[in-house]
């Protein structure tokens, strides 16, 4: 049975360690080998990491070893890769990055020809290849895709063509990632006036201090300069949380909210629905209700996000982190489309003056528990949970879930007051407690 190598976004870990140049290697040749196509084309693209030109080479030389053509994009954001596979039709896209990880972590994840990432099946096929190479083939190309960055910006430049950001003052925060070329000439092409940090990457400061990750600094450069917002995006650019001109953070949860208010009246809704995670806040649901938007809501994940959109035909979801996804542009979380539909979706207005939807208090509490499994037949919690959802009468909720990779359990609860809410917090972090430590 193939070793489980791949996680919820692709195969993680440290560089060099776990995510060898052996391992970047076999997992290319087994990409290659589980593609229908007889020598198929991968675009292979990363992030700044001081590590991604060694795993890069070895992806290049693991895909050309099973009989295909690596294609190098260099330096570009996640969603790019998505978008240029499918706008081209090359057979497969392959992503070298850790997303808001750490320098010292490494990761590659990969795209089908629809853009979209491969299925478990898939997965597991080439995870079967990793532990049982294929004979010697007939080698293939490693070339160079020149101007793959000026291809994505191209296409952002179509979709957002009638987007007019003159006399507009951004700032924008790269996170030293992959967006640190692309994110400030796009704005600019559309007129607006920039300034930027972490747009100097040397290979170990990616999302160091910077970033959606560590949005305060931008927070105060916003708030104490005089811009109309700014912009955070994450190390590969899939996912953005927006500042105001207060310095008040908008993340995720408000972007989708916009978005889809706005694509609801331009009637580029389909549906009326949006997908978004278990983790989105109740006061995004109450204010789709009144706006007459259905909402499916899926497990955590961009993956189960797109999965729940293709699956209804709908074009909008997202997560609270920052991933927004509308898949009319690119089947993936794209921070700076995300952006930018947000500027689309305010046409002109001020976001600090946003009311798409109306936050209501939120805790969440990680407890550490000895086994995070037993939470599902804990009758005593269960019973606690029910007691103070019955008391919310529809004006908050609870949520409670194990860690997927911990031995946590993670208490939610959202309340229409601080108080409230954290008193809810106490009594049910209490119960686990007593229960399950």
């Amino acid at each position: 049975m193939a070793r489980k190598l791949f996680g919820t976004d692709g195969v993680r870990g440290l560089a060099g360690d776990f995510l060898s140049a052996e391992l970047a290697l076999a997992l290319g040749r087994g990409a290659a080998a589980v593609s229908p196509a007889e020598a198929p084309q991968v675009l292979i693209v990363r992030d700044t990491r001081e590590s991604g030109e060694m795993l890069e080479a070895a992806l290049a030389a693991g895909v050309a070893a099973a009989g295909g053509h690596a294609l190098l994009g260099g330096v570009l954001p996640t969603p790019g890769a998505a978008l240029l596979v499918r706008r081209y039709g090359f057979d497969l896209g392959a992503v070298v990055s850790a997303s808001h990880n750490p320098y010292r972590d490494n990761g590659i994840k990969f795209f089908g020809p629809d853009g979209t990432k491969l299925s478990d099946d898939d997965e597991r096929g080439v995870e079967h290849v990793v532990d049982h190479p294929p004979g010697p083939r007939r080698p293939g190309r490693v070339r160079e895709l020149h101007a793959a960055g000026a291809d994505y910006l191209r296409e952002l430049q179509s979709r957002f063509q009638d987007l007019d950001l003159s006399g507009k003052r951004v700032a924008l925060d790269c996170a030293n990632g992959a967006t640190y070329r692309v994110a400030p000439e796009i704005f600019r092409r559309l007129g607006a006036e920039v300034t930027t940090r972490a747009v100097s990457p040397d290979g170990r400061n990616i999302n160091d201090g910077c970033g959606s990750t560590h949005i305060a600094h931008l927070a105060g450069v916003v708030r104490e300069g005089d811009f109309d917002l700014g912009f955070a995006f994450d190390g590969d650019g899939d996912r953005v949380l927006a500042v105001d001109r207060r310095g008040e953070v908008v993340d995720g949860d408000e972007l989708i909210a916009l978005a889809a208010l706005h694509l609801r009246r331009a009637g580029r809704l389909p549906g009326d629905g949006v997908a978004v995670t278990v983790m989105t806040n109740f006061g995004f649901h109450q204010a789709m209700d009144a706006a007459g938007i259905q909402v499916a809501t899926t497990p955590v994940g961009d993956r189960s996000v797109l999965g729940e959109l293709l699956r209804r035909g709908w074009a909008l979801g997202g997560e609270q982190s920052g991933h927004v996804i509308e898949t009319g542009f690119v089947p993936s979380g794209d921070g700076l489309a995300a952006a930018l539909l947000l500027l689309e979706a305010l046409d002109g207005r001020d976001l600090a003056e946003r009311d798409a939807m109306h936050r209501l208090p939120q805790r969440l509490v990680n407890v550490r528990v000895a086994d995070r499994d037993a939470l599902e037949g804990s009758t005593e919690v269960w019973k606690a949970v029910e007691r103070e959802e019955q008391a919310l009468d529809g004006r908050g909720r609870v949520l409670l879930r194990p860690s997927g990779t911990e031995p946590l359990v993670r208490v939610m609860v959202e309340a229409p007051d601080e108080q409230e809410c954290e008193e809810i917090a106490g009594r049910l972090v209490a119960t686990v407690e007593q229960q399950l430590v």
